[in-house]
């Protein structure tokens, strides 16, 4: 039932020089923000041909009238002292509304599709979990059937070790997990790809 699938997604505010602040030192802070905005219309896109409950974390404050509707979002604060914990809050809060299967994806990720969040909540009938990985060694989606706060702690955030460390949290923990395919995020300019079209 897809009122048991839940998609949280994780979204910085967009405001000139406080987002792809790695992006913005080699494009400037105008063309970051631009790049940025077009992921974000991206993600909106792809998001809304998955039939699921849909919420938006925003970093620093909720977001009225944009690209992610108030009648088909659930819009909230990301809470939390790192982005570990902000995800971990972020799915109680979500597993808190009766959700069975929980999806959590940022917004960094040009290549993500809507058949990926598909095949992603029909694993999760199969497997404990379900990781995205990323090409810099993170991931771009985490789903979950069981939330355990030892997926979000003790992992340095941003570098090339997260996937890596979350799949040891899996299997110490006995559970299952299931990769998708695995995808780019755009964090540096070497990222962009044909995105690189929007640079002025």
């Amino acid at each position: 039932m897809t009122e048991k699938n839940h998609l949280i997604i994780f979204a910085r505010n967009p405001q000139l020089g406080k987002i792809k602040t790695r992006l913005a030192e080699s494009v400037g802070d105008k063309n970051a923000l631009k790049v940025y905005l077009h992921l974000l219309e991206h993600t909106a896109h792809v998001v809304g041909k998955v039939s699921c409950v849909k919420h938006v974390y925003y970093d620093s404050f909720i977001e009225k009238d944009d690209i992610f509707p108030e009648e088909n979002f659930h819009k909230n604060i990301q809470v939390g002292d790192d982005l570990g914990l902000k995800m971990y809050n972020s799915i109680k809060d979500v597993f808190g509304q009766w959700a069975e299967k929980v999806l959590i994806i940022g917004t960094d990720c040009f290549e993500l599709d809507n058949s990926v969040i598909e095949e992603a909540f029909s694993k999760l009938n199969d497997f404990d979990a379900v990781v995205g990985p990323a090409l810099d060694g993170g991931y771009y989606l985490l789903g979950i059937k069981q939330l355990k706060k030892e997926y979000f702690i003790n992992k340095s955030w941003s570098k090339e070790n997260v996937l890596l460390d979350t799949l040891l949290d899996f299997k110490s923990l006995g559970l299952s997990y299931y990769l998708l395919p695995q995808l780019n995020d755009v964090d540096i300019r070497e990222d962009l790809g044909d995105l690189e079209k929007l640079i002025e």
